[in-house]
């Protein structure tokens, strides 16, 4: 026979008042959901670095999958096609940066050389501080066939654009921008002198070469933009 002092011994202890499993959950997301939001972001940070690098079109799905170390299905969870991944793309990670752009001609609506050396550097310092800007831009905004330009235009117009379009217009007719420039090409250039030198200085950094100095790309395109190719007064010799 077991004894009554052996019996209370065998009883289950009460559990301690401080014990966590009668404590409420603190609140916040569960575990799960904080590595799905950090799941979904690596899958859109690997979508854009390859993007940048392939192209959209050439880009699928599977290859963005393998890149982040998931499986398609677990891709496909959190985006059921490439439309929809871009579309994802758009609103979260491009449309805040081109949002930024909005007001740097209204900033400066009556000094059409400080709103171009204002738009030039702010090209320079998004290319830099994200790796995938410049090359993205380069292959899917420059080029008139890029699914991002489509896809952009298409959801979101080009209103943005033609409004720039039409202070660069007004700055000609008010004399105070060289009229013989054509305002389409204007942003053509300035892509030209910031995000082609980033994107090649990008690459040749990935092979061990000395790193990108933005200061001194600003520093070189606002001198092409104020004063050309011609050295200034003060910089002449010899005559």
């Amino acid at each position: 026979m077991v004894s009554k002092k052996s019996e209370k011994a065998l009883e289950p202890k009460p559990q301690a008042p401080h014990d966590s499993a009668n404590l409420p959950r603190r609140p916040g997301r569960p575990a799960g959901a904080a590595k799905g939001t950090e799941r979904r972001t690596l899958l859109l940070d690997t979508a854009l670095a390859l993007f940048a690098r392939w192209g959209i079109a050439d880009t699928p799905l599977t290859m963005i999958a393998r890149e982040a170390g998931v499986t398609p299905a677990m891709l496909h969870y959190y985006f059921n096609t490439r439309e929809q991944l871009l579309d994802v793309l758009i609103e979260e990670r491009f449309l805040p940066i081109r949002a930024s752009f909005r007001n740097l001609f209204n900033d400066q609506a009556d000094d059409p050389v400080a709103a171009l050396t204002a738009l030039a550097k702010h090209f320079i310092d998004i290319s830099v501080a994200h790796d995938w800007f410049a090359p993205l831009w380069i292959r899917e905004i420059i080029s008139e066939s890029g699914m991002l330009k489509q896809r952009m235009e298409a959801r979101y117009g080009d209103s943005q654009r033609n409004e720039s379009l039409r202070s660069l217009l007004r700055w000609q007719q008010e004399g105070k921008l060289n009229a013989d420039l054509d305002p389409e090409l204007i942003f053509i250039s300035l892509f030209g002198l910031t995000f082609l030198p980033i994107a090649a200085a990008k690459r040749r950094h990935h092979a061990h070469v000395s790193p990108f100095n933005s200061e001194q790309l600003a520093k070189h395109v606002v001198a092409l933009l104020l004063h050309g190719i011609s050295p200034l007064p003060e910089q002449q010799t010899g005559q």
